[in-house]
């Protein structure tokens, strides 16, 4: 899928499902990439890797030649919105964004001048959209990350932001900013599913898309069927674990029955 694609897909409103990654791993983000997923996001805010591993993982994404490649980076600021976009993402899911100002600057960052305040070096890039700017304003995706009780209170506000492509639940976080023990915390859950159709209606209303991070393939088609417009599965560290442990778990079953 081109990143062209891809955008225009995102902009409508179509379901896409992706997969996040955490480790500065080139050859294994490329297997991924190559699995169909329509985008795999790379965590340049929480994940392993600095910006060569950012390159390479994006590098790895487009030789996959399947999907496209975001980056939560890991803050928002011109110069790691910038560096990503630089280095090929197709977008950026900037996190903490608790108020339309903080999401009118991340989409600011996102753009050229006179639509907004990026600065011009393409690099990577550049082998995409060629040298015009709005070509690039054109194919760029800005996504901000509701996690904050402000975040959650100013959600109409936020989704109003001109040029803002869309808004994605950092379900830890928001968990915690509900008053969550830890993420995932049981004696929330009521508040927690209350806020994510808050967020997605407000989305929904404001005409652009919503995405959720999920733990697992079967999280993210319900959050699908709910009218989330894209959700994230997982990350590679996370399964990396999850399989290394149950294949331990099923040998070691083994081994004790043919010894009984």
């Amino acid at each position: 899928m081109s990143i062209t694609d891809f955008t225009a897909r995102i902009r409508a409103r179509q379901p896409a499902l992706g997969y996040w990654s955490v480790l500065d791993s080139p050859v294994s983000t490329e297997r991924i990439a190559r699995l169909g997923y329509d985008y795999v996001c790379l965590d340049a805010q929480h994940g392993l890797l600095g910006y060569s591993g950012l390159l390479s993982g994006l590098t790895a994404i487009d030789a996959g030649g399947v999907s496209a490649g975001l980056v939560r980076v890991e803050a928002n600021s011109p110069a790691p919105i910038g560096r990503a976009l630089d280095a090929g993402a197709a977008g950026v899911i900037v996190p903490l964004i608790d108020t339309a100002d903080d999401a009118a600057a991340a989409v600011s960052a996102t753009r050229y001048p006179p639509a907004g305040r990026r600065s011009y070096g393409p690099m990577r890039s550049a082998l995409r959209i060629g040298p015009r700017p709005a070509d690039s304003d054109a194919t760029v995706l800005a996504l901000a990350m509701i996690e904050t009780a402000q975040g959650l209170a100013n959600i109409e506000a936020i989704v109003a932001t001109p040029g803002l492509d869309g808004v994605y639940v950092g379900p830890s976080d928001l968990c915690l900013a509900l008053g969550g023990a830890f993420p995932g915390d049981p004696a929330i859950a009521s508040q927690f599913e209350d806020a994510l159709v808050t967020v997605r209606e407000a989305a929904r209303s404001a005409g652009i898309a919503a995405g959720i991070h999920t733990p697992d393939g079967g999280t993210a088609a319900k959050r699908l069927a709910e009218g989330y417009t894209f959700a994230t599965i997982a990350s590679d560290l996370v399964h990396l674990e999850q399989v290394a442990k149950s294949h331990l778990t099923d040998a070691r079953a083994q081994s004790r029955q043919g010894e009984q």
